[in-house]
């Protein structure tokens, strides 16, 4: 089981996350989407593809591009389509699951 939580609030919890290259990918289900905007920020990783961005809002603070995800990603990372990753400052820990 992991969790994303930053500022105090937790964004995503699973047992089911992804791990890859070192992130653990949330799926889609798993994330509180109230936390999250979408940005216009892009970037592109050779074999997942184009990557969005959202900006997580809590408490009263915002954390801008501080989740990632796959909306239509590459044949090799097909498993990973819409699941969220986190950075900048987002907090992912494993924590004890049922």
């Amino acid at each position: 089981m992991y969790r994303a939580s930053w500022n105090g609030t937790v964004i995503a919890e699973s047992a089911k996350t992804i791990e890859i290259e070192g992130n653990q990918y949330f799926p889609p289900d798993s994330v509180d989407r109230t936390l999250l905007t979408e940005t216009p920020t892009t970037s592109v990783c050779p074999w997942k593809g184009l990557a969005s961005y959202y900006t997580v809002t809590a408490n009263g603070q915002s954390n801008p591009d501080a989740a990632w995800y796959y909306p239509d990603p590459k044949p090799a990372a097909a498993e990973i389509r819409d699941y969220l990753a986190f950075w900048r400052g987002v907090v992912v820990e494993k924590v004890p699951g049922d």
